[in-house]
């Protein structure tokens, strides 16, 4: 772990946000001694955000928790063009009120992680349409575009992708890349902003920007990126077999976004407390090297710590309690179905077939392949797993509304 003098890039490094940086010993010494304005940018084609942008979201709660201000960019002008990063075709058009409407929404979110205000560190909102809006396309070309060079942009990966696989590429998605640069350049000269994060597929992009700002106005600007983010078992976050797990609870429950973390991959546990959560880091250390079932004590915490700062510390008590009495109440009061484990255990084919979960062998073989199968909230997929209850029943879910209970 590199020492760094900086309570911003000691705090980043400590909860692994660091990816790359185009000048470490720039950006810490700069940070070291003032307050540093920093942003990241947001597309606004939907009415929430969702986990896959957490990681964006808890770097701008720690620009703001080691002194230095945020500033949320708000893509209004660049979402009715579309990021072409990692597309392979064209985004819809969305309305100037549909993206509006988007914003105002998406505020939400972002006032449960942030402090707002006029203060030398509160965060600030600002949307990229007020200023890609006035741009005249000559004065675009000639102010900007003269720093772009074809060659270089065809480089890009964004733009390598579509044309390897052959997959149309307007003209209106290729100036995406010049509309972002832009808005570092714009954020530098106008807001004193200096460093600019993103995931690492934004590195490109975040060093095009750098490069504008330098070139136009002799700017020294930073660039910080994430390791793009995969839970253990490979999958992207904020993505699930049941669609994607929106920020909002206008999109997503309470319940299932504390179920979301609640039934994470044991491998993801101490890295999701770092990355979502304000815990310290020794309480961290202790939760993820529980082992066994107890490792589903700091799962619980996971979920209550991300769930109350995103939606509330009223909603992770709601969410618990749910989980709790959907299993413990019917370990007291029966009001879950039931079957009997013998001694030696019971299968879990047959454990699905007897609580009338699947029909036969087969279909709870395919169940089992779709990761549809929980034992104590674990996805399980192996037929021949053995389920051995030793002093208190078994939880045993399908899918999100399925559940039963195996008995010693």
């Amino acid at each position: 772990m590199t020492h760094y003098k900086s309570d911003l890039l000691r705090l980043l490094d400590e909860r692994g946000y660091i990816h790359q940086m185009t000048d470490a010993e720039g950006l810490d010494a700069l940070a070291a001694k003032q307050v540093v304005p920093g942003y990241i940018g947001f597309d606004a084609t939907a009415p929430s955000l969702h986990v896959g942008s957490l990681v964006q979201i808890m770097m701008l709660r720690r620009l703001q928790q080691t002194g230095h201000k945020p500033v949320v960019l708000m893509g209004g002008g660049t979402t009715r063009i579309g990021d072409p990063t990692g597309r392979d075709e064209s985004r819809k058009m969305l309305s100037d009120e549909t993206i509006a409407a988007n914003i105002a929404s998406i505020f939400s979110i972002f006032s449960q992680y942030l402090t707002f205000g006029d203060g030398p560190t509160d965060a600030v909102m600002v949307n990229n349409a007020d200023w890609l809006g006035k741009l005249g396309y000559i004065d675009l070309l000639q102010e900007v575009g003269t720093h772009f060079t074809i060659n270089r942009m065809l480089t890009f990966d964004s733009v390598k992708l579509r044309l390897e696989r052959e997959q149309p590429m307007t003209f209106l998605e290729f100036n995406y890349m010049i509309l972002q640069g832009y808005d570092f350049r714009y954020l530098s000269k106008e807001m004193g902003v200096r460093l600019q994060m993103g995931g690492s597929d934004q590195w490109g992009n975040i060093v095009n920007g750098m490069e504008l700002g330098r070139r136009m106005d002799g700017a020294e600007l930073f660039g910080l990126t994430t390791p793009l983010l995969t839970t253990a078992a490979g999958a992207k976050m904020g993505k699930t077999a049941a669609g994607a797990v929106w920020l909002n609870s206008g999109q997503l429950p309470h319940h299932d976004y504390w179920q979301y973390w609640r039934n994470c991959d044991d491998r993801d546990v101490g890295r999701f407390l770092r990355l979502f959560t304000d815990l310290p880091l020794d309480e961290i250390a202790r939760l993820e090297a529980l082992q066994g079932a107890d490792i589903n004590e700091a799962k619980k915490i996971l979920a209550n710590e991300a769930t109350a700062m995103c939606r509330g510390a009223d909603a992770a008590r709601s969410a618990a309690e749910t989980a709790a009495q959907t299993f413990e109440k019917g370990q007291i009061g029966g009001d879950l179905p039931q079957v009997a484990s013998p001694a030696e255990g019971l299968r879990i084919l047959d454990a699905l077939r007897e609580l009338g979960f699947a029909a036969s062998n087969k279909e709870a073989r395919r169940k089992l392949e779709e990761g549809a199968v929980k034992i104590d909230g674990e996805v399980i997929r192996d037929p021949h797993h053995l389920i051995r209850p030793t002093g208190a029943p078994v939880p045993l879910s399908l899918g999100a509304k399925k559940h039963g209970l195996v008995t010693p």
